[in-house]
């Protein structure tokens, strides 16, 4: 079938040259004036325009054809007489014209096609690369729940409370880690603005602690941070939240603002809550918490620093960290 597909349009090709050849000699035979000054235009364009429409089969067809059309209908008139001045030498310079012109407009033809190919495989490769890449973040990131989900079930087992505890905090943060990866990339793969996934995973953690009448707003951040930051800076961002979820409003609800700014050669990230405050001697450096060690940790990853300071009212946790290109 597909043999039959082509030899079929390779005849309609040969047919196409051979209308072309014939409009070509209608237009040279019926008009004098064309005949007189233009006697082997209409021939060439004919063989380019085949050339360039069906290939250089068909078209080098149409260059014999016109040859012999030349050979028989010769008339010498104006400048092509000197150039041409018998019906051999005319019908040989047709035929050598537009051979050559034939190979010249096949030969760009060709090396188009061939770039249009390599452009089409590319593009086929590029969709095939991030195809796998979401499948392998999608892998990545249920590995990483079955994780989370494996510590929570060995914490329910263990009967020291300290222990449980401690395998319940581990599961819960490696959890957010599987959320983030899950949300740093949109569904067509492309990475998301920091403040939209950002606000996703702070609702998210808004509604896993029970938050109740906790206000969020998150601004800046329009653009996606560096895929080797975006997970420390999540980390660190979730845990200034949790801090002031856990601490700053004990039963009743408030406001959490998030921003992320860029300033010169740094991004500064701010979460402020209007809660109860710090509690006094408050050292956030010092602190011996998870989550404040972790904030540590992640600050020393990147590069930054971190600070934990009384608002008014609240707190305001700050991270600064040097940018990279997303």
């Amino acid at each position: 079938m597909n043999t039959r597909g082509t030899n079929y349009k390779r005849l309609l090709g040969y047919a196409a040259g051979a209308a072309s050849f014939v409009f070509a000699l209608a237009l040279t035979s019926s008009s004098v004036w064309f005949r007189n000054h233009y006697p082997y235009l209409a021939y060439v364009l004919a063989s380019l325009a085949t050339c360039y429409l069906v290939g250089i089969g068909p078209a080098n067809v149409v260059a014999c054809l016109s040859a012999i059309a030349v050979y028989l209908t010769y008339a010498p008139s104006g400048f092509f007489v000197t150039v041409t001045p018998t019906p051999l030498a005319a019908s040989v310079a047709v035929l050598l014209m537009m051979l050559a012109s034939n190979w010249a407009v096949g030969s760009l033809k060709q090396s188009r096609d061939r770039l249009a190919a390599e452009r089409e495989r590319y593009a086929r490769l590029a969709e095939s690369r991030d195809v796998l890449y979401r499948e392998l973040q999608h892998r990545v990131s249920n590995n990483i729940q079955i994780i989370s989900g494996l510590l929570r079930l060995q914490g329910q087992a263990v009967e020291d409370k300290a222990a449980r505890h401690a395998l319940t905090e581990a599961s819960g943060r490696i959890g957010l880690i599987a959320s983030i990866q899950r949300q740093l990339h949109d569904r067509t793969g492309e990475r998301a603005p920091f403040n939209r996934f950002a606000r996703d995973l702070l609702k998210d953690a808004i509604a896993a602690a029970g938050a109740k009448g906790v206000l969020l707003e998150v601004e800046g951040g329009e653009a996606p941070l560096h895929e080797d930051q975006a997970t420390p800076v999540s980390l660190v961002m979730l845990e200034f939240v949790n801090n002031a979820l856990e601490h700053a409003f004990a039963e009743r609800g408030g406001m959490v603002q998030v921003s992320l700014e860029r300033e010169g050669q740094s991004y500064v990230l701010t979460v402020t809550d209007d809660g109860d405050g710090l509690p006094k001697g408050f050292d956030a450096g010092a602190a011996p918490s998870l989550g404040l060690k972790i904030v540590r940790t992640m600050a020393g990853q990147l590069g930054g620093t971190f600070s934990i300071v009384g608002g008014e009212p609240g707190a305001v946790c700050r991270l600064r960290f040097p940018a990279l290109d997303a």
